[in-house]
């Protein structure tokens, strides 16, 4: 069974998509509808392929601050200990 938000996130997925192929569409007149679906698909690709480097740069500079937050709390850890 297919829950409602799964639908619902279909439906927005087929509306993005669509979106694509009808800028492809209205910038390529000429071009035959096999190439405005490779470009378009091509197009969603390339967002998706950044978003992740973003998402992936952003995990490692996260990584990176928790470990100087962390080094810092112990640093103070040890000099309250005395």
């Amino acid at each position: 069974m297919v829950e409602d938000y799964e639908e619902e996130n279909m439906l927005n997925i087929c509306r993005y998509v669509d979106e694509k192929l009808q800028e492809y569409r209205h910038q390529l007149i000429k071009q035959p509808e096999s190439t405005v679906m490779v470009l378009a698909a091509l197009s969603i690709a390339e967002e998706l392929f950044e978003l992740r480097q973003q998402l992936s740069k952003s995990e490692r500079n996260e990584t990176e601050m928790m470990k100087r937050v962390n080094s810092k709390i112990e640093q103070l850890l040890e000099d309250v200990r005395g």
